[in-house]
């Protein structure tokens, strides 16, 4: 028995999610044999690794060929366990397209927060991480932006309560910043297609300051995301 693959899944299955710079994730990354051999115990359990290189924290959930059998036939379909609401799944959205998107592009140009934007790293550096290119929203502006949208100050709290405990966002102050979910659990490439390239194609002729927020307009009115199923505690 490989003692370490048995610990580190445990350690997954406990914490939820381990940083990418932990010793034993950064050699699940690297080895391939070692890799091998967590994705096979994780397949015979249902399960698999999640980790992308934007992402500073890898994470669990539950393969795609037993979602139908944990979550039912797709005319009852539970698109989440994580029981959020409408307004909760669409503030979700909004807070992907506002963080994550946004943490994308400085990553695809090498360009850290606190790099001037003419100071752009060699592109044969490896991906900055999240923590060195994300930046958080104001709880305000948001409040004063979606609230209506987003089931007022009451119902937003709550939801901002909820995503916090879950792990997809983090509350500092008056910021609200990316949770080591975020980037994880949602399926960023699916739903990037969906709100930019999708309905919102005709969007992106128009001004910057009018595109983003039409794109999280539309986001928290029609949008659903693509959440990758976390294991059940």
């Amino acid at each position: 028995m490989n003692d370490d693959a048995q610990i580190l899944i445990a350690r997954l299955l406990t914490h939820q999610t381990l940083r990418r710079d932990d010793k034993m994730v950064k050699r699940a990354l690297s080895d391939d044999t070692f890799r091998a051999e967590i994705d096979k115990r994780l397949l015979e359990s249902g399960l698999k690794l999640i980790d992308n290189v934007y992402a500073d924290h890898v994470t669990l959930a539950l393969h795609r060929n037993v979602e139908p059998k944990i979550f039912g036939a797709r005319d009852i379909w539970q698109n989440n366990n994580f029981g959020l609401t409408r307004d909760g799944v669409a503030l979700l959205v909004v807070l992907w397209a506002q963080i994550i998107l946004p943490k994308r592009q400085r990553q695809e140009t090498h360009q850290a927060i606190d790099v001037d934007q003419s100071d752009m790293f060699d592109k044969d550096n490896p991906i900055p991480r999240a923590e060195d290119t994300s930046i958080g929203i104001s709880y305000t502006a948001l409040l004063a932006d979606f609230g209506d949208k987003l089931g007022k100050k009451t119902r937003m709290d709550m939801n901002l309560g909820l995503l916090s405990k879950l792990g997809f966002i983090e509350r500092r102050l008056d910021v609200i910043l990316e949770g080591p979910l975020l980037d994880l659990l949602m399926d960023t490439d699916l739903l990037k297609e969906r709100i930019i390239n999708g309905a919102l194609a005709d969007v992106f002729k128009r001004a910057p300051t009018a595109v983003v927020r039409r794109v999280v307009n539309e986001a928290a009115n029609d949008a659903e995301p693509v959440v990758a199923e976390e294991p059940q505690e």
